[in-house]
C-alpha cells in the first residue's frame, strides 16, 4: 500500500480534512474555513449559511442569511418560459440524463439575457456607482464599449429587461420584500430610485438586477455573484425537467406566435 498523503496534493483555503486512521482517503472530520462541519454545524446551520461560508469564507449575520434565503426563494424557479428552464425541459423530453438537462440550463442561463453574466456586469456597475444617482444615469446612458472577450458586447443595460414594458409584479414584490429586510443601504435606495433608473435606461428592472443588488449588498464579488446566480436557479430547472420527462413530447409546451400581418391570411383574403 502507498504511504502517499493525499492532502499534500490539495491546495485550498476552504476545506481541511482529518483522515480516518485506516483510510487516508476518507475524512474523519471536515472543517470549512475552520468550522467543524459534521461535529458542530450539522443540524445547527442553515443551507444558505453554509453557502455563504463556502463562498465568502465567513459565517453570515442573521440579517445577511435571511436576505440570501429570500433571494434564493425568489429565483429558485423562473418558470417554463425562462430560456434556461426551457432548455432543461428540452433535454428531459428528449431523454437526456439528469446532468445533461442541468448543463443545458446552465449553458443557456449563463449569458446576457437575464443570465449570470448579466448579474456579473450589473454587480460591476454597483461597485462603480453605489448609491450615486448621477453616476447611475451616466452609466445607463453610455453605450457599452466592445472589448476582446469571449462575451459579446451587451445589447442592453445589465439588470434591466430589454423586452419589458413595465416592471414585472414579481420583481416589484421581490424588491419590496428584500428592501425591508436588507442589512445595508443598496436595496432601499434601489426601490426609492427605481423610477429614475428606469427612465434613464428606458427599460424596466429585471430580476437579474435585483439579484445583483442583493449579492453586492452581501459583499460578494461579481465573480461570486455570477456563480451563485447559476447555482440558485437550478432547482426550477431540475423540477421542470423531471416533470417534462414524465409528460413526454406530446405535452411539451411549444409557444404559439400570433402574427399581426400573417402573409397566409393576406393571400386568402
Amino acid at each position: 500500500m502507498s504511504n502517499v498523503d493525499p492532502s499534500h496534493a490539495i491546495h485550498t483555503r476552504i476545506w481541511l480534512e482529518e483522515p480516518e486512521a485506516d483510510n487516508p482517503f476518507t475524512a474523519k472530520a471536515a472543517y470549512c474555513h475552520g468550522y467543524d462541519v459534521y461535529g458542530e454545524m450539522l443540524g445547527q446551520t442553515r443551507w444558505v449559511e453554509m453557502l455563504y461560508l463556502l463562498v465568502r469564507g465567513e459565517r453570515p449575520a442573521t440579517a445577511q442569511a435571511n436576505l440570501l434565503e429570500t433571494l434564493a426563494v425568489a429565483i429558485a424557479n423562473a418558470g417554463p418560459r425562462d430560456p434556461a428552464i426551457h432548455a432543461a425541459m428540452c433535454g428531459a423530453v428528449g431523454g437526456s440524463p439528469a446532468a445533461s438537462c442541468l448543463m443545458a440550463a446552465l449553458g443557456v442561463g449563463a449569458g446576457h439575457l437575464s443570465g449570470s453574466r448579466e448579474v456579473f456586469l450589473a454587480m460591476e456597475a454597483w461597485s462603480h456607482c453605489a448609491t450615486d444617482l448621477d453616476a447611475w444615469q451616466r452609466h445607463l446612458t453610455t453605450p457599452p464599449v466592445a472589448t476582446a472577450s469571449i462575451w459579446p458586447t451587451p445589447e442592453h443595460p445589465s439588470g434591466f429587461d430589454p423586452h419589458g414594458m413595465s416592471t414585472a409584479s414579481t420583481v416589484k414584490q421581490t424588491l419590496s420584500t428584500l428592501a425591508k429586510s436588507g442589512p445595508g443601504p443598496l436595496l432601499p435606495w434601489l426601490q426609492k430610485n427605481l423610477a429614475a433608473l428606469e427612465t434613464a435606461t428606458g427599460l424596466p428592472l429585471a430580476m437579474s438586477g435585483v439579484a445583483a443588488a442583493v449579492f453586492t449588498e452581501l459583499s460578494f464579488t461579481p465573480a461570486q455573484g455570477e456563480m451563485l446566480y447559476l447555482l440558485l436557479r437550478l432547482p426550477g430547472a431540475a423540477a421542470h425537467a423531471l416533470e417534462q420527462s414524465q409528460y413526454g413530447h406530446k405535452k411539451f409546451p411549444f409557444f404559439e406566435i400570433e402574427l399581426e400581418n400573417d402573409p397566409a391570411q393576406e393571400c386568402t383574403s
